[in-house]
């Protein structure tokens, strides 16, 4: 049975003309604390992160929604009428990552602003019962992005040894549910799991530090065999890709990148089985990645956050979380050294 349904007859697509003459009015403009433009953090059910842009591109609306896992995607039939939008992405996904907990949202997601937050009604169809549940979900604006820093200027405190080579104390897994496949062995961070694929899910665990942080610059290595993928993710929002050099992966999704949202200049990844080494640099949410001695992103703006991350607000400090539910890894010297607050700032 084909359950996609498209947008009622209450919910009208907003024409280019309609579009030109109420782009400065309410929730049409942008900057107004009304407006429904901007970037959007939720948190979902299960504790996972969503992220939901709605921009003016000159003479019409574009949106982009993360779902729990992978990236952005564009939304289909963005519409508008008497304050609510409305749009279309069909979505499959696994609360807490278990199989058969699958939802499938393959209806309208409704939208409206309520007393400054994003109100986003969902609908969402449970395979196993057959039935449907409905989800609303509360999310907050994200402030827009500062302006580029001047890294020449930012000052970094004294190296914190995240890891101490011995045991894995200041460390946790993400989700206490989740298979453990972390150990310690010959001063690395080892994790060892059976599965071969990319997919967004598994069973084994990603593994965090008790301890959060701002702005920093990390250090650390990693090895995946040939196949291989993993990610580091800086406050636990955005991922950067851990992969064979050689990986069919490129761009966005490729090695050196901060995942489905920059894409590094060149891959300077190394084959499976070698030893790879990340500078990881986050100033006023501003990255810069240097991959084995090359600088692969200078310095760009980073949107929102990663999929299978742990959070979607770009205002919150973070863990480093290391990903353990795709394939085996291994890292070590994990070195990170917090920025220095100027008095600017």
């Amino acid at each position: 049975m084909n359950r996609r349904r498209f947008l009622t007859s209450a919910t009208i697509a907003l024409s280019v003309p309609a579009w030109k003459n109420q782009r400065e009015t309410g929730i049409f403009r942008a900057g107004s604390s009304g407006s429904l433009l901007g970037n959007w953090a939720f948190e979902l059910p299960d504790g996972a992160p969503a992220w939901l842009q709605l921009r003016d591109v000159g003479d019409s609306i574009e949106g982009a929604l993360l779902w729990s896992v992978g990236s952005p995607r564009p939304v289909e039939h963005l519409s508008f009428r008497d304050g609510y939008c409305s749009f279309f992405l069909r979505i499959g996904w696994k609360p807490y990552g278990v199989d058969d907990e699958l939802r499938v949202i393959d209806d309208p997601m409704i939208a409206r602003f309520v007393d400054s937050h994003l109100e986003l009604k969902v609908v969402q169809w449970v395979p196993k019962t057959g039935m449907e549940e409905s989800l609303v979900l509360i999310g907050d604006r994200m402030p827009p992005l500062p302006g580029q820093p001047d890294l020449s200027r930012v000052r970094f405190g004294e190296p914190i040894l995240l890891f101490n080579g011995r045991d894995l104390s200041g460390w946790r897994l993400s989700n206490a549910k989740k298979k453990n496949g972390w150990r310690v062995e010959d001063g690395e961070l080892v994790n060892e799991t059976p599965k071969k694929d990319h997919s967004g899910y598994g069973e084994y665990g990603n593994l965090r530090t008790d301890r959060e942080f701002e702005d920093f610059r990390l250090t650390i290595e990693y090895n995946v065999p040939a196949g291989g993928n993993s990610g580091v993710y800086l406050r636990g929002m955005y991922e950067a890709q851990v992969l064979d050099g050689d990986s069919r992966h490129k761009g966005k999704h490729g090695p050196g990148s901060i995942y489905g949202r920059i894409a590094p200049v060149v891959n300077a990844g190394k084959l499976g089985g070698e030893w790879n080494r990340y500078e990881l640099t986050l100033v006023h949410r501003h990255i810069s990645v240097v991959l084995n001695g090359r600088r692969v992103i200078d310095n760009q703006p980073v949107e929102g956050c990663t999929g299978a991350g742990l959070y979607s607000d770009d205002t919150r400090p973070g863990p480093i979380l290391l990903q353990g539910d795709h394939t085996s890894v291994r890292y070590r010297n994990l070195v990170l050294r917090p920025v220095i607050p100027s008095t600017s700032d």
